[in-house]
């Protein structure tokens, strides 16, 4: 959907030097160009037929939030530590310089659920497949995995191999 792209904007040198930061706020304050993207990641994840959204924080809970609320799914919330209230299961993961985690609540995922993962792109993978391994952990099926942007020249898809995944537009250089 190459279309799309028309509604992203490209900063150069942010957050520092070197890196062309895909913009999607620009995409978000344009009605038609969200409906746009909301409608094609929608078609996916109802042929996946899952019974819950897991969202990936930040821009993740903004395209899973309106597209649990189109579908009437329950949304689960994928945050950094100490964000969640209740207990919590955490995986971590590494970064270019050092290791983060994410956190999801215990209950949120029941054994057999199917879920569809939400964010607004796909870079690296490393947050995407400690997700991934959440739900798993906690017996449920990741079925699916959407978001906005894939930057294809970045080494997310070994990671994330064994999973369906559906991206509206792509971009292939820095």
């Amino acid at each position: 959907m190459d279309e799309l792209k028309k509604y992203i904007r490209s900063v150069q040198d942010f957050p520092k030097k070197g890196i062309n930061f895909y913009d999607i706020t620009t995409l978000l304050q344009d009605p038609t160009g969200f409906n746009i993207a909301l409608e094609l990641m929608e078609k996916y994840i109802v042929s996946k037929n899952p019974s819950k959204l897991v969202c990936i924080e930040s821009r993740g809970f903004i395209f899973g939030a309106a597209l649990c609320n189109r579908l009437e799914l329950g949304f689960i919330p994928a945050r950094k530590p100490g964000k969640l209230p209740s207990e919590t299961i955490a995986e971590e993961y590494e970064l270019e310089y050092g290791t983060d985690k994410i956190e999801m609540h215990t209950d949120a995922v029941s054994a057999g659920d199917r879920i569809v993962i939400v964010d607004d792109l796909l870079a690296t993978g490393g947050t995407m497949e400690s997700v991934c391994k959440l739900v798993e952990r906690l017996d449920g099926e990741v079925v699916g995995i959407s978001t906005v942007i894939d930057l294809n020249f970045l080494p997310w898809r070994e990671k994330l191999k064994k999973y369906d995944i559906d991206y509206l537009i792509s971009y292939d250089s820095e």
